[in-house]
């Protein structure tokens, strides 16, 4: 998980369309037209190019067509009575960015509608889009969306940490999620793409669009499914063990021993209540393989772990020791991703003949300052002949150390590096998506099984460098937190397009806890934010979608209380650390578990298993 670099409050809600209402507002002016004939209002012009532009020639009757709140149609929310009572009520009085995390849907409606702090008018159109799914409005909502496609395509618009964010793209994505989760409204999108050359660094000066806003039709999209028994197999990488699989139509396959193999991960690291790296007493990557706090011979957390079923932090009688691996294994995950600093083979070598665990396995190659020799202010120079030669020697021994493991399913490279924590990735992305591919190489003449390699980015920054620089590099795995909803369509076609590379999600997830909620109201809202994620990997899975997911990693499995930076690390905090796609639009990262460790008084044992954990079980299973 990613210490200090979030996506921001204004991208961070992109894809978090929450629950949606069951009562819906009244609308004053819904618009005279469900699908919105834009021809009869204007020309398009120079569709698919980058010179794509749309004129208003009826500038009144497009108005009247939308309805409310959507451009050109500025006037008329001003006349809805619904609008007034709120401002009289005092209800549009909060700042401009708290209604995306509130459940005033009708509120948040009526401010992005008629907010003049926005100045950008692409963002305000997304904004009152996703105000209007949430309240349930989605014809209206995809009126939004779609006149931010057809006017204000080239929109950007910068994050809290300065990287690029595309509304018109995200909206597509939108479009494209209710009506597949809707098919009864009887619509689809045929033809609409939105390609931004250049849009993944973070120069928008270099930004050119190509866009076609494709046109609405009737009927329910159509199904996004193949039969890979009959598309010829073009590639594979790999070994005979392991192998990655592409087929003609573009899917991406992994499997083992011949078998499909969907992975279903999830980051293990339990940690006991009080250590921290910060003053040396816990080493994140080794201590719960060696730590025996009961003194009974076994690690902690994998075979001495018990399930509090009350949920009272004490142990009765009937709630016996089952430990972690077992409650994994019942969950349905057949992968745990690791960093190589443990050195118990002992307890991984259980895990997978015991319990069915395979390991993703990862080097840092320099990200938080790891393996390069340098100190966490210099920071890792790619740059850096020596310090290039310390990360290889990480490497190395991360191979020599595991290459004759069964349990290794992969090598992962990185976590998000691109970001720059400790590192100048993000100032010399050359340098660092050359030597990573220098690693992946190394790796490939070193590894008798020839396991593929992935690399671990943060979210799609660089995506075109690491499609550049990284041919022998088989995966594209990156951290992503884009909301409830999954990644969007733009995530697994964007990488089929620029880079052809299957996508593993090497982290997503969400707190289990939320200002002014209850445990159980923030508890629900964190399954159902795993349920939608997990969805949309299922969804790109070959033969569906895109076809080129190969699973995906949570994150993570246990709270750990050391996480929040400055923070006492006996205490579970509850300050929001980053705005995020989260239930009150806050990231607290020391509650990311989909199980907890109660009130901490029996820690590393006690595991409280969160209704995360039993959806997990449910669809996973299956």
């Amino acid at each position: 998980m990613k210490k200090n670099v979030l996506l921001s409050f204004v991208i961070l809600l992109i894809f978090s369309a929450g629950a949606i209402s069951e009562e819906r507002f009244p609308l004053y002016e819904p618009g005279k037209e469900d699908i919105v004939n834009y021809e009869k209002y204007g020309q398009f012009q120079n569709v698919g190019t980058r010179d794509y532009y749309y004129r208003i020639s009826d500038r009144e009757g497009l108005a009247d067509a939308v309805g409310e709140g959507i451009f050109p149609n500025t006037k008329s929310v001003y006349k809805d009575p619904g609008y007034k009572r709120l401002k009289r009520e005092g209800r549009l009085e909060a700042d401009l960015w708290e209604y995306n995390a509130s459940d005033d849907y009708q509120a948040a409606f009526y401010k992005w509608a008629t907010t003049g702090k926005m100045k950008i008018p692409g963002v305000k159109l997304y904004f009152t889009g996703l105000a209007l799914e949430k309240g349930g409005h989605l014809n209206h909502a995809l009126k939004a969306y779609y006149a931010l496609i057809v006017h204000f395509p080239d929109t950007m618009d910068w994050t809290f940490f300065h990287t690029p964010w595309y509304p018109a793209q995200v909206a597509l994505d939108r479009i494209h999620f209710i009506l597949k989760k809707h098919p009864e409204l009887g619509l689809r999108l045929e033809g609409a793409e939105i390609e931004i050359i250049n849009g993944y660094d973070n120069d928008e000066k270099n930004d050119i669009f190509v866009v076609n806003p494709g046109t609405f039709l009737r009927g329910r999209p159509k199904k996004e499914e193949a039969d890979l028994s009959m598309i010829e197999v073009i590639e594979e990488r790999g070994g005979d063990r392991i192998t990655l699989r592409k087929y003609a139509n573009g899917h991406w396959q992994l499997l083992v021993e011949g078998e499909p193999y969907l992975i279903k991960g999830i980051a293990y690291a339990p940690s006991k209540i009080g250590l921290t790296p910060s003053n040396g007493s816990l080493i994140v990557h080794k201590d719960w393989m060696v730590k025996d706090f009961n003194a009974n011979g076994r690690p902690d957390g994998p075979f001495d772990s018990w399930v509090d079923k009350d949920r009272d932090n004490e142990r009765d009688q009937e709630e016996e020791v089952v430990g972690d691996f077992q409650l994994l294994q019942e969950m349905g995950a057949n992968t745990i991703r690791l960093y190589h600093h443990g050195y118990n083979k002992e307890c991984l070598s259980e895990a997978y003949e015991k319990y069915g665990l395979m390991v993703l396995m990862g080097d840092y190659i320099g990200m938080y300052a790891l393996g390069s020799g340098a100190s966490w202010n210099q920071g890792t120079d790619y740059t850096d002949s020596d310090q290039q030669k310390n990360m290889m020697d990480s490497v190395k021994e991360m191979v020599e150390e595991y290459r004759d493991e069964p349990y290794i399913l992969m090598w992962v490279l990185g976590n998000e590096n691109n970001y720059g924590v400790a590192c100048n990735a993000d100032r010399e992305p050359d340098a660092y998506y050359q030597f990573a591919n220098k690693v992946a190489r190394w790796i490939k003449e070193n590894d008798p099984e020839q396991r593929p390699v992935a690399l671990c980015n943060g979210d799609v920054l660089y995506l075109d460098k690491f499609a550049r620089y990284c041919p022998d590099i088989d995966v594209y795995g990156t951290n992503t937190y884009r909301g409830k909803d999954g990644f969007g369509r733009s995530l697994w076609e964007g990488v089929k397009r620029v880079a052809d590379k299957p996508v593993l999600i090497t982290e997503y997830g969400c707190p289990a806890y939320a200002r002014n909620r209850t445990r159980e109201e923030a508890e629900r809202w964190q399954a159902e934010y795993h349920r939608g994620c997990w969805q949309d990997i299922a969804a790109n899975a070959a033969g569906y979608g895109a076809g080129n997911s190969l699973g995906g990693v949570i994150f993570e499995w246990v709270d750990e209380w050391w996480k929040s930076s400055g923070s006492n690390p006996y205490q579970h905090n509850k300050k929001g650390e980053f705005k995020g796609p989260f239930l009150d639009g806050w990231l607290y990262e020391e509650w990311m578990g989909i199980t907890s460790q109660g009130d901490g008084s029996d820690s590393p044992f006690l595991r409280q298993l969160r209704p995360a954990y039993f959806m997990y079980k449910e669809i996973w299973n299956k």
